[in-house]
């Protein structure tokens, strides 16, 4: 599998950013095929760098935060949920070495097994 960016935890925390991106693109679309005000040169500019300049700004501020909070992940300690401010918690790593460790000592039966 190819090294991704973004995994589905991180674009789940990105939505927030995506919706308003896919609105602002909507009424791009929507002002280029019906023209609300008209052609006149400085009213088209005016309406279209008052939804271009924020779309371009939120796609870049969207696209570093996303990076931010990959690397983040990668670098730091991950807790489970509730678990980073309270005494000696267990981190994401330790839990799956746990469950891991269970699985290989106690396989769970098939249709056709029985204890």
């Amino acid at each position: 599998m190819a090294n991704e960016i973004f995994d589905r935890e991180t674009l789940l925390d990105l939505t927030v950013n995506v919706i308003p991106l896919v609105i602002i693109a909507f009424f791009i679309g929507a002002f280029a095929v019906f023209p609300a005000f008209g052609v006149d040169p400085l009213a088209s500019a005016l309406q279209y760098g008052l939804l271009v300049v924020p779309f371009v700004f939120l796609a870049i501020l969207t696209y570093l935060s996303g990076k931010a909070i990959a690397g983040d992940e990668k670098r730091s300690t991950v807790y489970l949920p509730g678990q980073a401010t309270v005494d000696d918690p267990t981190t994401l790593e330790e839990y799956e070495e746990k469950a891991e460790a269970a699985t290989k000592s106690d396989p769970e039966l098939t249709d056709g097994e029985s204890a």
